[in-house]
């Protein structure tokens, strides 16, 4: 009778299936966590206003300029170049959406009036200005 090593044999195969399984849990626990930390990264130190409008964030599109003069459109760093296109992306066939600027208190005018600017060529709805609400 041969020895159970012989008809066997010795297993050379290594098994993926619990690698592949990590593999998805660590991109799924990245994709979730990104969002979240991008957001907390941005800082822009917004100006304070006595009356403040609250608007509902279904059609609104968030463009920030931090202290550098970067914009971030949805929390993605656009160059001004390529401002239009993104938000023509963004807008769609839908020109109901409001674009809400929030900009840093050290950032220069014309970096805000050359949002604007952009925004209204592409026929968006309303414009405005995202302030703290002075307390």
């Amino acid at each position: 009778m041969k020895n159970r090593l012989e008809t066997k044999g010795i297993m050379g195969e290594i098994n993926m299936v619990p690698f592949i399984d990590i593999t998805l849990i660590l991109l799924i626990i990245f994709m979730v966590m990104t969002p979240f930390i991008v957001q907390s990264q941005l800082n822009v130190d917004l100006p304070s206003a006595t009356s403040v409008n609250k608007i509902s964030e279904d059609n609104v599109i968030r463009i920030e300029i931090n202290k550098d003069g970067r914009i971030f459109v949805e929390d993605r760093q656009v160059p001004l170049q390529g401002l239009t296109e993104e938000l023509t992306l963004r807008l769609g066939r839908s020109r109901e959406k409001t674009i809400l600027v929030q900009a840093d208190k050290a950032v220069s005018i014309e970096k805000v009036v050359a949002v604007f600017d952009t925004a209204k060529k592409l026929g968006a709805a309303k414009l405005g200005i995202g302030v703290l609400e002075k307390r």
